[in-house]
């Protein structure tokens, strides 16, 4: 099927055009249309975008389902998935549905609510398939628009300033990118990303204001997109917009926001700084690693000391992508197959997660770990929901968040003993914050007032929660769902990047003797 890349990027924004449009009025049937026209959309979306999966072959390293056309002066629109971000973009798509369907509470300006959620789902999906460094530039820093409507919004009573310090920090890092663009587009004459991906940049010594900076232009092309990426993961110490946006951001917009759009720093990772930028990785890996192993310790114990469910979980998130970014620039087999594996299962788990407090907090409305207790006694299948997720978010074997950090933790063991080390005390302070979180909310004797009237999940809840569980499942008995499909896209990106490393010592050596 052609253009089908561009048919599940581009339906939701046409959805959000009708809306924006064709419906009037703000009365009740007004916000139940907008809501089905809202959740019709991105399910059909989902079942193309199977026809990408299905129609994906792994054994095929290139780029697939490629679309190119002429666009603006020069510039091409080109779209195209590989192993690497089939994955996203399929992760996208299922949690949307289920997004939009935890949003049948809100009853402020449903209709516009609706138009950014469809708006930011394109944003996304543009991200993972776009070929095209233009193009990319404008889908990455496009999807900052919806979400910051959505946090300022329909988000908490601190709401202005969060959305402005997402944007703030996400916008400024992503500046650099766009000039080390720039520079990239002067050096090899093309936005074409593949050609990009072939193209080797300059990484002799070069000086700077004075300044000799090892690996050259490389070193200076991947600081920059590191700022973005960095920023955007976040990776610690530029995380602190993340546990404000997440406690101010409506519920759906948590979910969004954990899932899908803080893995566009992992892919843009895997997309441009290892690939690109190979000398410069591997002259800075071991500065990525070191504040990742102390970003995943750090914020763990910051995570212990929250009394906010929602500022908890997001605490959790920064930890978690700590392994990400550990595996990726281990730039070995299982340390990228992991920190993958872990993007999605996070995806699966945090998204969860969040809508595990949306549940409640549509009750009682209160996100204060001390305002409950005795849930159990109430609502015994919530207490199962959340008890699953919450084992899953520690990485309990037979879930898909065990899978993830054992192969990061592998992968980074082979490269660096002593951050593997550090890493894993995460394994134990993640169960420490996580356990301590559902002792809090869930067991205990119902002695609160509040609590006593409050009802279990509906029969709505419980089918948002249904995909959501069987995937965490799914991938924690059977992980070769994901691997397979990433394995030969990661060994020819491994093997690339290590060729072009040893072709750099080799070099060195060279014009030492």
């Amino acid at each position: 099927m052609e253009n089908l890349l561009s048919m599940i990027t581009f339906i939701p924004l046409i959805a959000a055009l009708v809306l924006a449009f064709f419906l009037r009025g703000d009365d009740e049937a007004a916000q139940r249309n907008a809501k089905w026209v809202a959740l019709i959309t991105t399910s059909f979306v989902f079942l193309v975008s199977l026809f990408v999966l299905f129609g994906f072959d792994p054994a095929d390293t290139g780029f697939q389902f490629v679309e190119e056309r002429d666009w603006l002066m020069g510039m091409k629109y080109k779209m195209g998935v590989d192993g690497i971000s089939v994955l996203f973009v399929m992760l996208t798509t299922f949690l949307m549905p289920i997004t939009i369907a935890s949003c049948w509470s809100v009853t402020f300006r449903v209709k516009e609510y609706m138009i950014a959620f469809l708006l930011l789902e394109t944003l996304m999906l543009g991200v993972f398939c776009a070929l095209d460094l233009v193009l990319f530039y404008l889908f990455f820093e496009g999807g900052l628009i919806p979400m910051f409507l959505i946090i300022g919004i329909w988000g908490g009573k601190n709401r202005i300033y969060a959305s402005f310090k997402f944007f703030l920090y996400t916008f400024l890092g992503s500046v650099l990118m766009l000039v080390a663009m720039i520079a990239m587009f002067m050096e090899a004459g093309t936005t074409d990303i593949p050609t990009l991906l072939t193209h080797e940049f300059s990484s002799g010594t070069m000086s700077v204001m004075g300044w000799q900076i090892v690996g050259g232009m490389q070193t200076l092309l991947w600081l920059a997109f590191f700022a973005s990426f960095a920023v955007k993961m976040p990776m610690f110490p530029v995380h602190t917009w993340l546990p404000d946006a997440h406690v101010q951001a409506p519920t759906a917009g948590s979910v969004v926001l954990a899932a899908i759009l803080l893995k566009m720093g992992g892919y843009g990772f895997l997309r441009f700084s290892l690939p690109m930028f190979p000398i410069a990785s591997d002259l800075l890996a071991p500065l990525v690693l070191w504040m990742s192993a102390i970003a995943i310790v750090y914020t763990s114990l910051i995570a212990l000391a929250q009394s906010d469910m929602k500022k908890l979980i997001a605490y959790s998130s920064v930890a978690h992508m700590g392994y990400v970014t550990m595996g990726i620039f281990a730039a070995n087999q299982q340390g990228i197959d992991g920190a993958i594996f872990q993007m999605i299962s996070h995806g699966f788990v945090s998204g969860a997660l969040f809508l595990c407090v949306g549940v409640i907090y549509d009750r009682i409305h209160t996100r204060e770990i001390d305002a409950y207790g005795g849930l159990v006694n109430r609502m015994p299948a919530y207490a199962l929901i959340f008890m699953l997720f919450t084992m899953a978010n520690v990485g309990l074997p037979g879930t898909s968040g065990f899978v993830g950090e054992f192969l990061t933790l592998m992968g980074v063991f082979q490269v660096n003993t002593w951050v593997a080390a550090v890493a894993t005390s995460g394994v134990i302070l993640s169960a420490c914050y996580a356990l301590w979180l559902y002792r809090r909310v869930v067991f205990g004797d119902l002695i609160k007032e509040s609590l006593r009237s409050i009802t279990d999940m509906t029969t709505r809840e419980r089918a948002i929660f249904a995909p959501l569980v069987f995937m965490t499942l799914l991938l924690g008995v059977y992980p070769s769902l994901v691997t397979d499909i990433i394995g030969p896209s990661v060994e020819a990106l491994v093997s690339n990047h290590q060729t072009a490393v040893l072709h750099s010592d080799a070099a060195v050596q060279l014009a030492q003797h």
